[in-house]
């Protein structure tokens, strides 16, 4: 009874976990370094909107974050990437706090990025001179 209660949970659950293929990777893609903002507003200097992202490093709202890993999973859209950063506290300086974001590739030049799928925020390349994102 064990054996067949075991091969029917396994039979309905595998399927599942082949097709999501999340991929660790070292680092942010160089397809989305650079400076992004929700309008082209927001991309001036010193603006808190703007997000600054490259291969390990974010700087935002979560603060100045070092990237820990990356992950990709494949999507219909293009991948969508979850980076665990270790962000600065500005109180404590020697202390770093875990964070998560989510990246997932939109219209040319156009990324969605917040702390997890239910508060992504769309952002839009700052410099036309860096690469366009995949789709």
């Amino acid at each position: 009874m064990r054996k067949a209660v075991l091969l029917v949970f396994i039979a309905a659950f595998a399927p599942q976990a082949a097709a999501a293929r999340v991929k660790v990777i070292g680092s942010i893609p160089a397809t989305y370094w650079g400076t992004w903002a929700p309008s082209v507003a927001s991309c001036k200097d010193g603006d808190t909107e703007a997000i600054v992202l490259s291969a390990k490093a974010y700087t935002g709202r979560l603060g100045k974050c070092d990237v820990a890993a990356v992950s990709e999973t494949p999507s219909p859209k293009g991948p969508t990437y979850s980076a665990r950063l270790q962000c600065a506290d500005p109180r404590q300086a020697q202390k770093k706090t875990p964070a998560n974001l989510i990246i997932r590739p939109g219209e040319a030049n156009q990324i969605s990025v917040g702390p997890g799928f239910d508060n992504l925020k769309a952002y839009q390349r700052c410099s036309e001179s860096a690469p366009a994102s995949k789709r």
